[in-house]
């Protein structure tokens, strides 16, 4: 028997907030926090314990408020300090912690220190973003014809490296005649850790924010902070994004977030999780724990890549539901006893998990059902993002036009350009795609603009709120919104469901994904057994050997079932059970 080593958001349920795209209370078509704080009370009788909180801070809105302006004043289009500090005292009245978005590899052109910074090459403010001179093109293998330059200039950047959003990562500034590094686009300059005033500053914001009474931090791509020495170029010859090789999980990433950690978070009872690209088990140890950098969590996105092919993010496959197994068994495995799981199949940046994991057609009830069944009986912290609870689906894009993402026009275009991309296949992938999917308004009722505003929205509401909405799901004992909220008391009322081992079983099984959760700890000797049937088809059930006949109930189901003991069935099309052995 050992101690539970427990944790508040070990335990916790998170409801992440777009708040764009939420609910809007002055009816001018965009989501607000006056808007949020009109539907504290949902969020509260859904009973999640958390809220992560898009940004909202000031911004001119290149990239929906990734690229800030201002960290310690909110957006005008959201509201005000006041707004945002009664939306706080409303969650944490109803027992609600909040965190907020920590975006500091980069900030908007607008922010006064690169306002500064781009005044000279002498400006206060210089070091605080990647400054550099270009090279001569005849000595690197990069066209100028490539990059957006005056035609008396006749440079290439400093480097080979590319932008997330597509593009060469560097921007050349008139006025200074010097480049500067922007890892997604160019409104969004990286700022350069390097500079020990700038961590300073980042430093004092955090404490600022916790100090207003936040309860922690998601930290948007936090392992690029730290570039290498000299800015060399990309060298691997398998990356879609050139350079990633050298600037993500950077020499001095662990120095810098452990500094961070000692400076702001060491004492606090803060919540943090870290949006990481390519990462391994062993490098998400470092930045996890005592023994790592002191984050909570990470977010790892293994499984979010299955559908890509090697061309990256901008391509398609089909994956299958063991290839979803065999990702996230290894991550539980790997984490067992060093760090812990964030739990999650869509966000703000991914399409809608029914419409990408489940089938949002038939068995779109059934299917949702069951990737919340695997999300909250998984071991680590599950993580709703809004919408997910009615089951919304991906938005039937008709072209780009349509598209507000800058994201997904960027890449789209330039893979158009580079002919990667064939036109008439341009469409299918936006709409399996694009982020956008994500962000169209959340939806209440069955009114024209599904109850999220009362004027024309930001983005198209989704014609499926008829049936899809919050007002049906809450009067239908049977719905999505309701199955989420007894998963949700499951877990605080089972510690089994937080804190038991992860043992998979039948790992060679096509479609079944079968698991344990036990927990020998404290006095307790509690077992549960999961089967999830991945797919539209009747699937036979045989149990494992050492169960077989077990005497047990059904403490959750996405079907109407009743069993004494663990036996031989067959399971329905996407049916989800979680048997109680205890």
């Amino acid at each position: 028997m050992t101690d539970i080593d427990r944790a508040w958001w070990k335990e916790a349920v998170v409801y992440q907030i777009y708040p764009r795209s939420f609910n809007d209370s002055d009816g001018d078509g965009l989501g607000d926090i006056p808007g949020i704080i009109e539907k504290v009370d949902y969020l509260a009788d859904l009973g999640v314990d958390c809220i992560w909180l898009n940004p909202v801070y000031e911004s001119p809105g290149v990239d929906n408020g990734y690229d800030i302006s201002d960290y310690r004043a909110i957006m005008d289009e959201f509201g005000s300090m006041a707004d945002w500090e009664e939306l706080r005292d409303a969650l944490h009245e109803r027992g609600i912690r909040l965190i907020m978005d920590l975006v500091v590899n980069h900030t908007s052109d607008e922010h006064a220190w690169f306002v500064n910074s781009q005044s000279g090459k002498d400006a206060e403010y210089r070091d605080y973003y990647w400054w550099r001179e270009g090279r001569d093109p005849e000595k690197t293998d990069l066209d100028p014809e490539d990059y957006d330059t005056p035609d008396d200039v006749e440079e290439v950047p400093p480097n080979n490296w590319e932008s997330f959003f597509g593009g060469p990562a560097w921007a050349y500034d008139d006025q200074t005649g010097e480049w500067y590094l922007h890892l997604f686009d160019e409104r969004m300059p990286d700022v350069n850790w390097e500079t020990p005033a700038l961590r300073e500053e980042l430093f004092e914001m955090m404490e600022w924010w916790l100090d207003h009474g936040i309860d922690g931090f998601r930290m948007d791509v936090i392992n690029l902070i730290s570039k290498p020495d000299g800015l060399p170029d990309g060298e691997d010859p398998t990356v879609i994004v050139e350079g990633v090789d050298k600037f993500v999980n950077g020499p001095r990433v662990h120095e810098y977030l452990g500094e961070l950690h000692d400076r702001v978070l060491d004492g606090t009872d803060s919540m943090t999780v870290g949006e990481m690209a390519d990462l391994s088990i062993e490098e998400a140890k470092r930045y996890v724990g005592e023994d790592g950098d002191g984050m909570s969590m990470v977010f790892t996105f293994d499984h979010m890549r299955l559908d890509m092919t090697d061309a990256g993010r901008w391509s398609h496959r089909e994956s299958s539901p063991r290839e979803l197994k065999e990702s996230m068994t290894h991550w539980q495995e790997g984490l067992a006893d060093e760090g812990w799981n964030s739990l999650f199949l869509n966000n703000h940046d991914e399409p809608r998990q029914v419409s990408r994991f489940g089938d949002d057609d038939e068995y779109r009830r059934e299917s949702a059902k069951l990737l919340a069944t695997l999300l909250h009986t998984l071991r680590g912290t599950p993580y709703i993002y809004q919408g997910e609870e009615l089951g919304m689906t991906n938005y039937p894009f008709d072209s780009l036009d349509e598209v507000r993402d800058v994201d997904t026009i960027k890449n789209v275009r330039a893979a158009q350009k580079s002919g990667r991309l064939d036109e008439s296949d341009v469409m299918d992938l936006v709409r399996y795609r694009t982020r956008d999917n994500a962000r169209t308004p959340m939806q209440w009722d069955d009114s024209e603009h599904a109850g999220f505003t009362d004027d024309e929205p930001w983005m198209p509401v989704n014609s499926n709120n008829d049936h899809i909405n919050a007002e049906d799901a809450r009067d239908d004992p049977d719905s999505i919104w309701h199955y989420y909220r007894d998963l949700i008391s499951l877990r605080e009322d089972r510690d089994v469901v937080v804190y038991g081992d992860y043992d998979l079983r039948l790992p060679d099984h096509e479609s079944l994904w079968v698991y344990t959760r036990t927990l020998e700890a404290e006095g307790e000797d509690d077992t549960l057994l999961v089967a999830l049937n991945f797919g539209g088809d009747e699937t036979t059930f045989e149990p494992p050997a050492d169960l077989a006949g077990d005497s047990a109930e059904i403490l959750i189901s996405n079907y109407d079932v009743n069993v004494d003991a663990v036996e031989s069935t067959t399971l329905q099309p996407w049916e989800a059970r979680v048997y109680d052995l205890a």
